[in-house]
């Protein structure tokens, strides 16, 4: 019958005051702002990298997934959080597509379909592995064990 007797609350227990992170944060405008930075940053990149990989097909792929990729991990290491990540990457995607919509004389900018496989799929799989990559260690934690 222990199940039937009410549990003693504690009286010197400290406050649960968690802060909320990630999308349950309030909204904090400084960090819109930096997320709208990171999406046009991210448009940029998606511009230059469409450009250069097509211009110098395999250094300049290299050399585009590099940038989308620094821009990701940056973005992510940044904001300490997923969005941090994926705002740069939504305007890869969206410039990308744009560019890929081609100009009303018939051509486009990627030059074979190739360099335009590998820069849509790479970038692709570059941003989903930025943004679900677990956080990084925080330096200076305790590590909780005893003795260290």
């Amino acid at each position: 019958m222990s199940g039937s007797r009410p549990r003693a609350t504690r009286t010197n227990a400290p406050p649960r005051d968690i802060p909320a992170t990630g999308l349950a944060a309030p909204l904090n405008p400084r960090r819109i702002a930096a997320l709208l930075g990171l999406a046009v940053l991210g448009a940029l990149v998606g511009i230059a990298g469409t450009l250069v990989q097509s211009a110098w097909f395999p250094g300049g792929l290299v050399l585009a997934l590099l940038a989308a990729t620094g821009l990701f991990h940056g973005g992510r290491t940044l904001m300490g959080t997923q969005p941090g990540a994926l705002a740069p990457a939504a305007g890869w995607l969206i410039s990308f597509i744009l560019l890929l919509g081609g100009r009303p004389e018939g051509d486009y900018v990627f030059g074979n379909e190739l360099g335009l496989a590998l820069f849509m799929l790479g970038g692709m799989a570059i941003a989903v592995i930025c943004a679900t990559m677990s956080r990084a260690p925080q330096l200076g934690a305790d590590s909780g064990r005893p003795g260290k």
